[in-house]
């Protein structure tokens, strides 16, 4: 995968600032992770609620010798990180649902010629222009499916300012090593609010592994993954967006090469499922256990800590690719309860995967669940007989 190397910095004039406490909101944490981790290339597009983010970037990555572009819309910001990406930076953009939506045919670029890049949602109420100040999780889905094809993704979703920080370095990190695009899905209440947060000071970095001489630019290594020929080092490569051979040369007229190309760039991320688990357990013996990521994760700790040890909880740090041996945790289960900021998306994905009944507790508008919401949607699982229920709050 390529050596590690930890990155240790402390404030000095206009450098990185980690290694300190500061009081900021999510989105700026966000950027301050992005540059912890290296990222030295943003593109972008001003968008309700991300928009700290490009200005944060803006202002912080010429002072430590990065680049900031603002584009004219979300299509040519994602066609930009993908190329800042291939001549050897470390690569992000920001936005929310609608240029989230304007994004996808190049994430799906980015996907089938494998390009590692961070892709930033601070989620809004939609569709369409919706609730550009309030908070969602509606595209949770798009997320997985947005692009057409098939494909696998990688999506985390920080519950706290903290995860911002920490989450943003880690997608850089996910993403450089699978050669993928890696999308944070945060929403407005954690990308607006305010809290105390560590600017950390040694930041793990896993590189990208470059492509080696004698090394085809499209060849797999034993994990599916070719190394990664970045422009200017002498390596002869061709990209494509069409279906390609291990020279990377377009092939589309062999339905077995398609199948063993699209089947490998899935299976790289799908085959190390445990391993990109990212959760916490609490109480797996409990009979009612609610699933949660995002902001709802805060109403349900508060739910635990003013009721402990009566409901269990699986909190999703990553949501794709979905952790479904997780839910094998909680033996004695009788209803997941899953709370989310949508009518009910990942409860879809939930729903799949085992057969205990399932409580949804939708909520929009962009208003968190309070914990009387999560009893009400508690209470209903005693008393609910089908597989699926849901609970209008």
């Amino acid at each position: 995968m390529g050596g590690r190397k930890t990155l240790r910095t402390k404030e000095s004039g206009d450098r990185i600032l980690t290694g300190k406490t500061e009081f900021y909101n999510g989105n700026t944490a966000c950027a301050e992770g992005a540059i912890a981790a290296g990222c030295r290339f943003f593109a972008g597009y001003p968008i309700t609620p991300s928009t700290e983010i490009a200005e944060r970037m803006a202002s912080r990555l010429p002072k430590i010798g990065g680049t900031f572009v603002q584009m004219e819309d979300e299509l040519a910001s994602m066609a930009a990180i993908v190329g800042g990406s291939w001549a050897g930076a470390r690569s992000m953009t920001a936005t929310s649902g609608p240029g989230f939506s304007l994004m996808m045919e190049n994430i799906g670029y980015a996907a089938i010629t494998e390009t590692p890049c961070v892709v930033v949602n601070v989620q809004r109420g939609g569709p369409s222009t919706g609730q550009p100040t309030m908070a969602a999780q509606g595209d949770m889905m798009q997320a997985r499916y947005g692009s057409h094809g098939d494909y696998s993704i990688i999506a985390l979703s920080p519950s706290s300012v903290q995860e911002m920080f920490d989450l943003t370095v880690k997608a850089f990190n996910l993403a450089d090593r699978f050669r993928t695009p890696v999308f944070l899905m945060a929403d407005e209440t954690i990308g607006h609010m305010r809290e105390k947060i560590l600017l950390r000071e040694n930041v793990e970095i896993i590189p990208r592994r470059e492509l080696k001489e004698g090394e085809l630019p499209c060849e797999p290594d034993e994990n599916g993954i070719p190394g990664f020929g970045t422009f200017g080092n002498g390596h002869n490569i061709h990209i494509t967006g069409l279906t390609h051979n291990e020279k990377g040369y377009p092939a589309t007229d062999s339905a077995e090469l398609h199948e063993a190309m699209v089947r490998r760039q899935v299976d790289k991320i799908e085959k190390h499922r445990l391993e990109l688990t990212d959760v916490d357990i609490v109480n797996p013996e409990a009979e009612i256990v609610f699933i949660s990521y995002g902001a709802p994760t805060r109403t349900v700790r508060q739910l635990l800590a003013d009721e402990p040890g009566k409901y269990g909880h699986l909190n999703l740090r990553i949501v794709w690719p979905f952790p479904d041996h997780c839910l094998e945790q909680f033996t004695n289960a009788k209803a997941f309860v899953v709370p989310e900021m949508n009518l009910g998306q990942i409860a879809k994905e939930v729903r799949q995967y085992t057969n205990v009944k399932i409580i949804t507790a939708p909520k929009l508008g962009g208003a968190l669940h309070t914990v009387n919401e999560l009893k009400t949607a508690a209470k209903a699982a005693e008393t609910a007989t089908r597989p699926v229920t849901e609970v209008r709050l």
